[in-house]
């Protein structure tokens, strides 16, 4: 993913829409599961709060941040407009789903039921959000947007992840080639390379996102 050259740099937008994939795709594997109680192991399962908060994150970001500066930028091309408009209308599809896990996963009587239709409802529109993003939305903004609006963005992202940092960045490059890995982490500042390094892959690594025995 990500291998078309852009005049911004989407190194991390690309790193975090794979690290949403993956984790789509295991929630939606690991609820299939007939030998296992998924319901259970979701249920109290950290990696599902961090995926549900991260994707708010990106998703709310992009509303909030992103899509207002490519509405203003896109005045003349209704083209361009009836984009935005579907990828804010996908956004909000996803939504969602997100409840409705959620309630599923507090209703013991139903939920076990509902659970595989749900988180598989959830990757298959996650994945076509994201390649629809990637394939026009991307596009459209490394050719529209200034570097400072582009920089805006980040930046905004970057605040509501907060203290959470030290878990989002492993999170993000959780399974990444090691060219990717490099490209994120050579956008950083010496200190904070060392602190992913030294002090954040190693807590990620002994954190237990799915529950003991649950491979991630």
């Amino acid at each position: 993913m990500g291998n078309r050259p852009h005049r911004l740099d989407m190194t991390m937008m690309y790193a975090v829409h794979d690290a949403l994939r993956r984790e789509a795709e295991h929630i939606a594997r690991l609820s299939a599961r007939a030998g296992d109680d998924p319901w259970r192991v979701l249920r109290t399962a950290a990696g599902w709060e961090m995926f549900k908060a991260y994707l708010r994150v990106h998703h709310t970001t992009e509303d909030d941040v992103l899509w207002p500066a490519m509405h203003e930028a896109l005045t003349e091309r209704p083209d361009g407009l009836a984009l935005l408009e579907v990828m804010e209308a996908e956004h909000a599809a996803i939504d969602p789903l997100l409840r409705g896990i959620d309630a599923a996963l507090a209703d013991r009587d139903r939920g076990p039921e509902l659970l595989g239709g749900l988180t598989d409802a959830l990757a298959t529109l996650l994945h076509r959000h994201l390649k629809h993003e990637e394939d026009e939305a991307l596009p459209l903004i490394d050719a529209t947007l200034t570097e400072g609006h582009w920089r805006r963005f980040g930046d905004e992202h970057r605040t509501r992840i907060g203290a959470d940092a030290r878990r989002y960045l492993p999170w993000v490059l959780d399974g990444a080639s090691p060219e990717r890995v490099a490209a994120v982490l050579g956008r950083l500042p010496e200190e904070l390379r060392a602190a992913y390094a030294d002090e954040w892959r190693p807590a990620y690594a002994r954190l237990d996102r799915w529950g003991a025995g649950v491979s991630a």
